[in-house]
């Protein structure tokens, strides 16, 4: 894990509306008021953090739990396959994501893939051409670092 000095002295006020986040910066001779893109989710950590970091009581930081944080989702349970494509594969039902990790170590997950495809993928004797069939480029997908 690696950590960033943060300095937010200038940071007055923060609000979220239509997937933007408002930054209030005091500049000393104007106030600023910036609208950045950003899902509610930040708001929302940030407003926790905010919490965390005005509280003078210890224990508030050391009982938050990491999984109940907006926007942080449990990490997919992955299952070994027998492929030169890949090492591993996973799926979320409720969110409906297929995660792959390949035989060079990198990990992507694939958005709104349905269970039957997942199931169809789990069952197959080739993941590899499976993938390169029904998945690849058929699917929005991010690489996870």
């Amino acid at each position: 894990m690696q950590f960033n000095k943060l300095d937010l002295s200038s940071l007055l006020a923060i609000s979220h509306n239509d997937d933007y986040l408002a930054i209030a910066i005091d500049r000393g001779d104007r106030l600023d008021i910036i609208e950045i893109p950003a899902p509610r989710a930040a708001y929302e950590g940030l407003v926790q953090l905010n919490e965390i970091v005005a509280s003078d009581d210890p224990e508030l930081a050391a009982s938050a739990d990491f999984y109940q944080l907006p926007g942080v989702q449990e990490e997919i349970p992955m299952l070994p396959v027998h492929s030169t494509m890949a090492n591993s594969i996973g799926y979320d039902r409720d969110r409906q994501l297929l995660q792959i990790e390949f035989k060079n170590g990198s990990v992507y997950e694939y958005e709104g893939v349905d269970e039957e495809t997942w199931e169809d993928m789990l069952s197959t004797n080739s993941p590899g051409r499976y993938y390169n069939r029904e998945i690849k480029g058929n699917y929005r997908s991010r690489r996870l670092d």
